[in-house]
């Protein structure tokens, strides 16, 4: 992904594009996911800090900490350029949440390895991670290599990672607690958001907000933005819950309205139409479009 631009000779072009699309009136956020660690530039580092739509977010796969075991995985990068690029994002975006993907039991893989893993992943800080046990997928090069690691040592390896980062994910979270932060409603995300009187939103940053809506606070649509307090963490979301029953503060946006037009199609309601456009018909079915 962010190899883009190489085959036409401009190797800054991902960074460019980003800040294009930060120009485009409406569009209230832009994100990324997985870059390859070989190929990240700090143009690109610069152009997510100066363009207030890019988000402070990164996803960028780990894989392992163990450069021996990345060199088996046929990866370009090793654990220390992995860790120059978390550093240099941080010096230039301090409150970037850093989220990564992470194998355990790759054939091959030592305690010293995985000890290598663990130091990474202590190093890093991720806000969250999404960690996989290796198995055996036919017809990959891995699928035939010697030294495949014991199911009952791949999950003991695997509970431990998992221990060290929601531990690290709560501290990091904790961080937030007390901090405005501006979410952008979803929908669908919070299970229990009927139950608790709550809806959901992304920040900034991506994690995952659970908000109260207080008594007398207008209803936000799944796009508009809201503005909450950070008031509880765990390790895989962010509660904010107002012990002062303040209405909400509500940003309607375009993602909103659109929210809107998408909910009236699905119900056959016709959208408004500027002058002599085509108009919908409601049948009390899908809707039909005179003309189109």
């Amino acid at each position: 992904m962010n190899s883009y631009g190489v085959e036409f000779g401009d190797r800054q072009a991902f960074g460019k594009l980003l800040r294009a699309a930060g120009e485009i009136e409406g569009l209230e956020r832009i994100r990324f996911t997985s870059p390859h660690p070989a190929a990240f530039t700090d143009d690109v580092i610069d152009a997510m800090a100066e363009t207030p739509s890019v988000m402070p977010q990164l996803h960028m796969p780990l894989q392992s900490g163990s450069d021996r075991i990345l060199k088996a995985m046929r990866r370009s990068y090793r654990s220390e350029r992995f860790l120059g690029i978390i550093e240099r994002v941080r010096e230039r975006i301090p409150h970037a949440a850093i989220t990564t993907d992470i194998i355990v039991g790759f054939p091959g893989e030592t305690d010293e390895d995985f000890e290598d893993t663990m130091r990474v992943v202590e190093q890093s800080r991720f806000s969250g991670a999404f960690t996989f046990q290796y198995s055996i997928r036919e017809g990959t090069l891995a699928a035939t290599m010697e030294n495949q690691v014991p199911k009952e040592v791949v999950q003991e390896r695997y509970n431990r990672l998992i221990a060290l980062q929601e531990r690290i994910s709560l501290e990091e979270n904790q961080k937030q607690v007390g901090r405005e932060v501006e979410l952008l409603v979803s929908v669908g995300e919070g299970k229990k958001d009927a139950e608790t009187h709550r809806l959901t939103g992304r920040a900034q940053d991506n994690r995952l907000v659970h908000f109260e809506v207080t008594p007398g606070s207008e209803i936000p649509r799944p796009g508009d933005a809201v503005t909450v307090t950070i008031t509880h963490a765990a390790p895989f979301h962010l509660l904010a819950d107002d012990p002062t029953a303040q209405p909400l503060r509500i940003r309607r946006t375009r993602g909103g309205d659109a929210w809107d037009r998408a909910q009236s199609e699905s119900c056959a309601v016709p959208s408004a139409a500027s002058d002599g456009a085509p108009r919908a018909v409601s049948l009390g079915l899908p809707t039909l479009r005179v003309g189109v």
